[in-house]
């Protein structure tokens, strides 16, 4: 068998560039919500305004980040600058005395997921041979989803040992986001800009029809694949309402996202690295199965035990998908585009994610949850037809 080159080191330290800002964000979002409403008097209403607006915002910023960095045949300071924006919202969240401020707090955090998001999978596109692009997405998809599950661990243990004092949490939140930051701006080199032709790099690379075009139809189905997915697979909130629904205590419901993100981070990498000797389809095609399995085990859970199996079985839908689909956006759009590329796939799931929670709210309040979990596993049933028509290895 063939021996595959090693993941350069570029993206390790991306990914725990990202492991960092993860911890980061997640010890603050896991207490926001409660920090609003219990702490500074908020109301639902200002969450859900906070949360939607925060959202929408990024989803918007990731495009034009990603055609600038393409524009500049240059990724890594912009990159950089995404990852100091946030860092900078993290005390905003700290000294806040009321609603406004934390919105303030939290539309520069996700501006500045937005600004670095679609420039960093194209950095690590850059930095990696075709060879490997599976592992290396899959890597930093599992260092990403260790802060993911550290930050809530984290910040529900020093509010244990603190007498749920919010504000010494968040400030304690700041030392790993200012670390993201300089570690991509001091340890991670930009590598040399691919040869072009003339005629390329006589080109400016702007966001219109022209370019979306140039995308090709490989990429457009690699979009149409993770976009059907997407719609099948709504907010993670949703998990823990049904943990709820289901007399979870209070005071446990963030173990719900830590058990799915520590099988999600646990999966990640092998499947990327299996992907690359195998190619995608066949296990994305198996993560959509593991999203069906799970919406069905979570519509039906009776007890407790039953529902952490829908968990873990969610969990594992997401290692066995979103690695994958990186990696395809990666394989499937032009050198010259890729940062255009990831911000339109983005974008494009990121609607979709906005219109299945929406319609998964809707199924809740007025069918029921169990109804929220079969319209979920109809959907990615219907997507296994898109994944094996457009979506190819």
């Amino acid at each position: 068998m063939k021996r595959l080159p090693p993941i350069p080191r570029g993206v390790w330290i991306l990914g725990f560039v990202s492991l960092l800002m993860d911890v980061s964000s997640e010890m603050i979002h896991s207490l926001l919500p409660l920090y609003l409403t219990v702490g500074l008097g908020a109301s639902a209403l200002a969450v859900g305004m906070i949360e939607g607006v925060a959202e929408a915002t990024a989803l918007v910023v990731k495009v034009f980040s990603g055609t600038l960095s393409d524009r500049l045949r240059k990724r890594k300071w912009i990159t950089a600058f995404g990852y100091g924006v946030a860092a900078f919202s993290k005390p905003l969240f700290a000294i806040a005395t009321g609603p406004w401020l934390v919105f303030a707090a939290r539309f520069l955090d996700r501006i500045g997921k937005g600004i670095r998001g679609a420039p960093r999978d194209a950095l690590i596109a850059d930095l990696t041979p075709d060879a490997i692009r599976g592992a290396a997405f899959g890597l930093r998809q599992s260092l990403d989803t260790v802060g993911a599950f550290a930050g809530p661990l984290i910040a529900m243990a020093l509010m244990l040992a603190w007498n749920d004092d919010f504000r010494a949490v968040f400030w304690v939140a700041v030392v790993p986001a200012a670390l993201s930051f300089m570690l991509i701006a001091f340890a991670v080199k930009e590598p040399a800009s691919p040869s072009l032709s003339p005629t390329v790099q006589q080109e400016t690379v702007r966001l219109d029809r022209a370019t979306l075009t140039k995308l090709g139809p490989a990429f457009w189905g690699v979009a149409a694949a993770g976009a059907a997915l997407t719609l099948a697979r709504f907010s993670e909130a949703f998990l823990i309402l049904r943990g709820q629904n289901l007399h979870l205590e209070l005071a446990y419901a963030p173990m719900v996202l830590v058990v799915m993100n520590v099988v999600y981070s646990l999966t990640s990498y092998p499947v990327g690295r299996l992907a690359d000797r195998i190619g995608p389809r066949r296990l994305l095609v198996a993560g959509i199965a593991c999203l069906v399995a799970a919406d069905i085990v979570l519509a039906l859970a009776p007890s407790l035990a039953v529902f952490a199996l829908g968990i873990v079985l969610w969990g594992l839908h997401m290692g066995l998908t979103q690695g994958l689909l990186a990696a395809m956006v990666a394989h499937a759009s032009p050198a010259p585009l890729r940062g255009t590329a990831f911000g339109v796939f983005n974008l494009v799931s990121g609607l979709a994610m906005l219109v299945a929670s929406a319609a998964a709210g809707a199924l809740w309040q007025f069918v029921g949850p169990a109804a929220t979990f079969w319209a979920g596993a109809g959907l990615a049933a219907l997507s296994f037809a898109i994944t094996r028509f457009i979506a190819r290895d």
